[in-house]
């Protein structure tokens, strides 16, 4: 990874930081998964792991560190090298793929933070369900941010990547 990548990398992860903060206001909707998707498909795994570790431990020092710090780590993690991943095929994903894509990484956070409770109480099912509408919330911003945020970063990475370094997936 080069410096060009980093502060790619760090950009991100200011935006993803603040954008959690911006819309704090309604509830589990922020961008931050859709930046870890956009990351993984353009910068790879690697990269969208590195911006899930960073915008969880960034974000939780304000907001507040938990035993569910460690799962939203694992959950970005997970959705960001399984969009690093997709990204790695040199095929165009079409943009409503990435939206499905987006929805779907918001029930699959859901269930992976819903493993905390499980971890401390042995009671799983009681608590997804209770968080499905949450989880829904979640998934509808996905969409909508992947709708509203791919088109602007990949425009403004491939221009940038022209001079520097190659991205995986120019979409």
């Amino acid at each position: 990874m080069n410096t060009y990548k980093i502060t790619l990398l760090a950009l991100l992860a200011a935006l993803a930081v603040v954008g959690r903060f911006a819309f704090a206001f309604l509830p589990n909707v922020q961008p931050v998964t859709s930046l870890i998707i956009v990351c993984g498909l353009l910068l790879g795994p690697l990269a969208a792991v590195l911006l899930a570790i960073l915008t969880t431990f960034l974000s939780n020092m304000i907001l507040g560190m938990g035993i569910w710090t460690i799962w939203q780590v694992v959950a970005w993690a997970l959705i960001g090298l399984l969009s690093g991943v997709l990204g790695k095929y040199p095929r165009k994903i079409p943009g409503l793929i990435l939206v499905i894509i987006a929805v779907i990484s918001g029930y699959l956070y859901g269930f992976i933070i819903s493993l905390t409770t499980f971890s401390v109480t042995g009671k799983f099912l009681p608590y997804y369900l209770a968080g499905l509408p949450f989880d829904t919330y979640h998934a509808i911003g996905n969409g909508v941010f992947m709708v509203l945020l791919y088109p602007i970063i990949a425009h403004f990475f491939r221009n940038y990547a022209e001079k520097h370094f190659n991205l995986q997936n120019t979409n």
